[in-house]
């Protein structure tokens, strides 16, 4: 039974509900907030997921950041040598999702010659007759990149993403000690 620790980076644009969704993950469901108020820095949000069908564990470091560039010299410091990124968009605003691109070269910024394992959120799916942003559109664009994708909301399918991000670093740790056994 191994217990691995991966430093997660949660980025999107202000208001898209990064610190809902690491909240109701973090207490399994049982926490959601009506109101936040804006994250100023970043918060910390620390949780043990198990990796399936192994025994073995990641405990996740989720670094929720503040989407305000005003904050955007102090994330370069606390994003430096990420292992996961979890890439936020809100569904009902087709900017946060266009801003992407944005989020999503300044996380790789941060972790040079590697490469960085990651998944897609469209959130706040409850919102489903405000919708501005395709599903098949986040997919298609997400998969372009690289990374896996997700629809989540406050009560649904909010536990996936960091589940997904668990189990890819837990795959690049096999892969790394396969690589040392190779040598040895």
């Amino acid at each position: 039974m191994v217990k691995l620790a991966a430093k997660c980076i949660l980025a999107g644009d202000p208001a898209v509900g990064k610190t809902a969704l690491a909240q109701i993950f973090r207490s399994d469901g049982a926490h959601f907030q009506k109101s936040y108020t804006l994250t100023t820095g970043m918060d910390l949000v620390v949780k043990t997921v198990p990796v399936p069908d192994t025994g073995d564990s990641v405990e996740l470091f989720i670094f929720d950041s503040a989407g305000k560039e005003l904050f955007s010299e102090m994330l370069d410091k606390l994003w430096e040598s990420p292992n996961v990124l979890c890439l936020v968009y809100d569904v009902t605003n087709e900017e946060s999702f266009n801003n992407c691109s944005k989020w999503l070269e300044k996380a790789r910024s941060q972790a040079p010659g590697i490469s960085l394992p990651g998944v897609l959120v469209g959130n706040k799916t409850d919102l489903a007759g405000r919708r501005a942003v395709d599903s098949a559109e986040a997919r298609a664009w997400a998969l372009g990149q690289g990374l896996e994708c997700f629809e989540t909301s406050v009560m649904e399918n909010f536990e996936a993403p960091f589940h997904c991000l668990a189990k890819q670093f837990h795959q690049l740790y096999r892969e790394k000690v396969e690589v040392f056994r190779a040598l040895a």
